[in-house]
Parts: structure tokens; C-alpha cells; sequence
């Protein structure tokens, strides 16, 4: 068995001799939406006989629901797609496709470490001393390693992180000082000229 990633049902480029196949279509959302959608701009194949443990149990899961009618199959197979997800995130996060990107960045212990904080929150007062006692590396090797994987900055990711949370806030109905201050950004003026900076939404930078 196999699992194939595109970007859209249009790029779909089934393996020869493929004799029984299904699909589930993935709808990212949210502020990182951008970063993940960056790691499936190409065709992924991925031959489950040397994938994670867990993705190749979900799919032989699937693949066992679609081969005989059981109670209660429609909503093992949307629960399941999700599950599917996560699985492929483990495996891409476990073996990287790319010597760069995020999932090569989560592949690095030190460099996840970071990530994940930020993530968390994105408010706090992050400064590349914080970020790299965070990872337990120096600041100029960690600002390497940074901006080697994910081909960014430390200062310019959290920016982009904090915009498109922002962003996500005020279309959500919040007003521009309380997401200021959520986001981390000193004032609404200063979120104001932010936002006016960055005029294209959810445009993932490069260095």
C-alpha cells in the first residue's frame, strides 16, 4: 500500500497499475495554514512498507472499513481521516521529505523546542537570547540553524506568526487593541502599520 499527497485533486498522478484507491480532501486552516500548505506544493509519494508505525495502521484501518460494510462506517472513516492527518504529520515530522521547511525544523529537537513555544505564544516577549537558551544552543548557532531550516529568520517567523494570528482575530470580530495585545505587538497603531505592511494575506515569507 501507498499514500499519495498532492496539493489538489487536479495534480493527483495515480502510480501505474493501481487497482483500488480512495481520498480525503484536507481543508488547512488557521494562521499556520500557510507554512503546512508550503510543505505539499509538490506530489508526495510515500510507500507504507517503510513509513511510521502509526500512519500505516490507520490507512490498513481504512482500507479494512472500505472492504466490507459495517455499522457505524461513516463516522469511523471521517474520524479516521483525521487521525489520517496526524499520522502523516508524525511520519513527515519523523523522516523529512526536504533538508529545509517545517517539518525538517520539527525533525531538529532543539530547533522544535522553539517552535513549539512560540507557538504557544506568540505574545511573549520573544528575543533570540530567550529563543536560543529555550533550545540550549548559543545565539549564533541557533540563529544558523534557524534560518538554515526554515529559511527565515527567528525574528521575521514570530512577526508572521503574530500578523496572521492578529489578522485571524480582528476577522473573528476582535477589535485591533484587544488583538494587540493578544499578539503581542506594544499598540493598535503599531498592529495598524503592521497590517498595512503586509498587504498580502497569509503569504508565507522567505529570507
Amino acid at each position: 500500500m501507498a499514500l499519495l499527497v498532492c496539493p489538489a485533486p487536479d495534480d493527483m498522478v495515480l502510480p501505474p497499475h493501481t487497482k483500488k484507491w480512495m481520498s480525503f480532501e484536507v481543508e488547512l486552516d488557521g494562521p499556520l495554514a500557510p507554512i503546512f500548505l508550503s510543505e505539499f506544493s509538490e506530489q508526495l509519494f510515500i510507500n507504507l512498507d517503510n513509513a511510521d508505525a502509526s500512519l500505516t495502521q490507520i490507512v490498513r484501518l481504512i482500507s479494512s472499513e472500505m472492504a466490507a460494510t459495517r455499522c457505524g462506517r461513516p463516522l469511523l472513516i471521517n474520524r479516521a481521516g483525521d487521525i489520517l492527518l496526524i499520522g502523516l504529520l508524525r511520519h513527515l515530522v519523523a523522516r523529512p521529505q526536504k533538508t529545509t521547511g517545517l517539518f525538517s525544523a520539527l525533525a531538529n529537537p532543539r530547533i522544535a523546542r522553539t517552535l513549539v513555544a512560540i507557538h504557544e505564544d506568540a505574545s511573549k516577549n520573544w528575543s533570540l537570547e530567550i529563543l536560543a537558551l529555550e533550545a540550549g544552543m548559543s545565539r549564533t548557532s541557533y540563529a544558523y540553524q534557524f534560518k538554515r531550516l526554515m529559511q527565515i529568520t527567528p525574528g521575521k517567523y514570530i512577526e508572521w506568526i503574530r500578523l496572521n494570528l492578529a489578522r485571524r482575530l480582528i476577522v473573528n470580530g476582535m477589535g485591533l487593541k484587544q488583538a494587540a495585545h493578544h499578539t503581542g505587538y506594544s499598540s493598535a497603531s503599531t498592529l495598524s502599520r503592521a497590517l498595512s505592511r503586509r498587504s498580502t494575506k497569509d503569504q508565507w515569507p522567505r529570507a
